[in-house]
């Protein structure tokens, strides 16, 4: 079937989407706009930015706009993402005006067109059996078929596509390649808003797996100052200890090949969108071993990867209050 190629105009990698309508200013806020065909991935788009922490409002009416990025400001939402296409209807020929007034607000703000060509776009309705929109609210117009309404979509959303930072051409992207686009745009490695939190803890296996460890490394093979007297009552914090610990020459090519494979994993999880990582360390009662190690990996970790990581030792006190409980029972 023959079919409109949409044109590719995304810019070249280096200078991201910072072109056409986007401005930043006072950066009282970050917003993005996601608007382009339907058919072309807004949904999905959306959903990326909402999963980067973004608060996302979609067919959103125009006349809206300023007030509703003025209110989640005054919420304390800073990163906002709108959904405005023709479903609006006719509010769409206020789109103009509504976005340059957030241009010229101070604002950070970034147009994205999602684009695809008249053979996708009829390729993906097809599969999803789902209605174009203007077929839905124009039944008796010339948006009957669904050709008709991706031509009459482009000619309603010409003035938008103009007025885009960036173009984004969806034709041969799988959802998961445009979330990845997304994500390296506007997600945590991508220089904009937080970098992902890093947490390293350390626990005891006879207390259980921490529920909420991403990662989790077991350190029972390393000797244990639990059976050295002078260290017992001691913790991993304490320098005896951490000496015991880390100066043994299977610490250390276990702190060698760990940290390798944190150096390799930690940018890519970042790359991918996520927002916090925690990692856990276990020795047999979380007091000793996990805690000193947990220390030592946590502080290469910010030395390697210019990253914060925060540390927490989950069960360094368990024996203690697990020995009062014993005294106070008898």
């Amino acid at each position: 079937m023959a079919g409109t190629q949409a044109e590719n105009t995304e810019p070249d990698p280096g200078q991201g989407p910072e072109q056409g309508l986007a401005r930043t200013g006072s950066a009282q806020s970050q917003v993005v706009v996601i608007t382009g065909m339907s058919g072309a991935g807004r949904s999905t788009a959306l959903r990326a930015l909402e999963d980067l922490g973004f608060f996302c409002v979609d067919n959103l009416p125009t006349l809206l706009v300023e007030q509703t990025v003025a209110s989640c400001e005054r919420g304390g939402m800073r990163r906002l993402a709108l959904g405005i296409d023709v479903r609006v209807g006719s509010f769409l020929q206020g789109a103009g005006h509504a976005l340059a007034q957030l241009a010229a607000s101070g604002r950070t703000l970034h147009v994205i067109f999602l684009d695809a060509s008249d053979e996708a776009l009829l390729r993906r309705y097809s599969s999803t059996r789902r209605p174009h929109p203007l077929s839905t609210v124009e039944p008796a117009g010339p948006a009957g078929a669904v050709l008709e309404a991706v031509l009459l979509e482009r000619e309603r959303l010409a003035p938008l596509r103009a007025m885009a930072s960036r173009v984004l051409d969806t034709t041969r992207l799988s959802v998961h390649e445009l979330r990845r686009r997304i994500i390296a745009d506007f997600g945590p490695g991508a220089g904009r808003g937080d970098r992902m939190r890093t947490r390293v803890m350390s626990f005891g296996f006879k207390y259980g797996v921490p529920v909420d460890a991403d990662l989790s490394l077991d350190v029972r093979f390393i000797d244990n100052p639990f059976f050295v007297d002078d260290l017992r009552p001691l913790s991993g914090l304490d320098s005896p200890v951490a000496k015991f610990v880390l100066d043994r020459a299977d610490t250390q090519s276990f702190l060698e090949l760990a940290l390798a494979l944190l150096e390799f994993l930690l940018p890519r999880y970042e790359a991918e969108g996520k927002s916090y990582l925690t990692m856990a360390i276990g020795c047999t009662g979380g007091r000793h071993r996990s805690v000193a190690i947990a220390e030592r990996i946590a502080e290469e970790l910010r030395r390697r990867l210019a990253i914060q990581v925060d540390v927490s030792h989950r069960d360094i006190g368990e024996a203690d209050r697990e020995a009062r409980a014993d005294a106070s029972a008898r």
